[in-house]
């Protein structure tokens, strides 16, 4: 790749109008700014409300940290985490300046609505491996109650899906202000795993696909879809949240903006979804409020109701290995815990799925200690919630916009103590072959001269080429095959996607058809 010539360089204090931010120039000649406000903090009676404008900061700040990530549901504050947690970082090349116009990387942590899963994410890596040719931005915004507590109540006097609001306010802040760091807010690929991909097409599909103007190509690693809810099958959540907290009165909402968060968190049970028998994994998630989710995913994907953007949508072979228990021992098992994920399951679906996905445990290495059908679940819900709904998203896009501008990808690169413990190619396995092991991303694998590392360069090659130039070809690395795109016409029958696995000691990539 070539290197961006840089003009002069600019300080290390940046001046955003409401605040001054003075960040840290590194040895590696990237420079970040760490927990920069880019809104005020959620307190008070900005609990449960959209995001407001940061406040004002007569004194330069110092942006040398990260700010606290938000409260993940259950767990209470501790030294890193806070319900004030809306923060943003920047890392960009240190010679970077107002008239560099990089290329901006906007990165969404997954921790499934619940959590914050990646928030000290380091983007030097990728920015090293640029040859100094983006920036990267990552973010907190606010899961569980305080991000998508859903009700009648909350619909009339304040805010739902705030944590998806979060992401579109911080997006709003790098369009304002990236190009001070030496960004071109014209040029923002937005990215995620997990559920930082699934808010990657929620994005994508906001107020029925007129979606908004602040980024203009996506990529999206294991894709989440759970169960959706509207704002009415929600209330039980607020309902049993304000019994708990004897907030019963006549206004209920501001009752519960003045509980303390140490008692919030402990009174904040799970209870199930409607029609299971039990809690699901991520009881929180994006609530369908006719206004910025106007309907199920699947439909409005169906119905082309998404932003026409070049894309990349894929996933890892065992993505549903880490979720699922491993006592499972029997269909009736494997089958209650799917229930708890998707109540609408049917005993039509249960049939069809036993023969989908037979007992599998005893193929797998690491998998005979663990119960005879953990792996039968997995593979269901693994595909069920991941596998294919990164097929979909890819054919959506590919089918409803320029079909020469989308690619799909299938990560089947195995660490070696991964496959011993029978987790196999987990979920969002493929993240360390993207930011790269240097900073701390990934196992032992991806490392020096071990088993995985040839990979790293390869898959980065791919992403900065995308973030770049938004096709993955185009800078992609030295002797790397070309990516075909998911089809090559909008009648295509032919699924494209680079199938990654090694060979050895070295990468094999293949791009293959199914």
């Amino acid at each position: 790749m070539e290197a961006f010539q840089f003009a002069q360089a600019p300080g290390p204090l940046v001046n955003l109008g409401y605040a001054g931010y003075r960040g840290v120039e590194t040895s590696s000649a990237v420079s970040h700014w760490l927990g920069m406000r880019y809104a005020a903090p959620p307190l008070g009676n900005l609990r449960f409300s959209a995001p407001m404008d940061p406040v004002l900061e007569k004194k330069p700040q110092s942006a040398d940290k990260f700010g606290r990530s938000c409260l993940a549901t259950k767990a209470l504050p501790r030294k890193h985490t806070s319900e004030d947690c809306l923060f943003i970082n920047v890392f960009a090349p240190s010679k970077a300046n107002p008239d560099s116009k990089l290329p901006v990387y906007f990165y969404i942590q997954g921790g499934g609505f619940n959590a914050n899963a990646n928030a000290r994410l380091d983007g030097t890596g990728l920015i090293e491996a640029s040859d100094m040719n983006l920036i990267v931005v990552t973010f907190n915004y606010r899961v569980g109650l305080y991000g998508f507590l859903a009700s009648k109540e909350i619909k009339e006097k304040a805010s739902l899906n705030n944590g998806l609001k979060d992401q579109m306010k911080a997006l709003e802040w790098v369009k304002k202000h990236i190009q001070k760091f030496g960004g071109d807010p014209d040029h923002v690929t937005i990215g995620g795993n997990s559920a930082g991909a699934a808010s990657v097409y929620y994005l994508l599909t906001s107020f029925g696909g007129k979606s908004v103007d602040t980024f203009h190509a996506v990529v999206g690693g294991s894709p989440s879809f759970g169960t959706q809810l509207s704002v009415q099958e929600s209330q039980y959540m607020y309902d049993n949240l304000v019994k708990n907290t004897k907030c019963e009165g006549k206004d209920s909402l501001a009752c519960l903006r003045k509980v303390d968060v140490d008692k919030m968190q402990n009174l904040d049970k799970r209870y199930p979804l409607p029609g299971a028998s039990h809690p699901p994994l991520f009881m929180y998630s994006p609530t369908i409020d006719g206004d910025l989710i106007t309907d199920y995913t699947y439909k409005l994907l169906a119905g082309g109701k998404l932003k026409k953007v070049p894309m990349i949508f894929g996933s890892d072979t065992n993505e549903g290995t880490v979720f699922v228990p491993k006592n499972a021992n029997s269909f009736k098992k494997s089958d209650t815990f799917l229930k708890n994920q998707f109540p609408a399951l049917k005993k039509s679906h249960f049939r069809k799925l036993h023969e989908l996905y037979p007992k599998t445990n005893d193929v797998f290495p690491g998998s005979k200690k663990h119960g005879a059908y953990w792996r039968q679940g997995s593979n269901a819900y693994g595909e069920m919630r991941y596998n294919c709904p990164a097929i979909v998203l890819a054919v959506a896009g590919s089918m409803h916009g320029d079909a020469s501008k989308v690619w799909n990808f299938h990560y089947d690169v195995e660490d070696p103590p991964a496959m011993r413990s029978g987790i196999g190619v987990g979920h969002t396995a493929h993240i360390p072959a993207i930011w790269g092991p240097k900073h701390g991303h990934g196992p032992a694998s991806y490392k020096g001269k071990e088993v995985n590392a040839p990979i790293v360069p390869v898959l980065q090659g791919y992403w900065i080429s995308f973030i770049r130039s938004f096709d993955p070809n185009k800078h992609r690395t030295k002797g790397s095959p070309e990516w075909g795109t998911v089809t090559t016409a909008k009648t295509g029958k032919t699924l494209h996607e680079l199938y990654v696995k090694q060979d050895r000691r070295k990468p094999d990539l293949l791009i293959r058809n199914r």
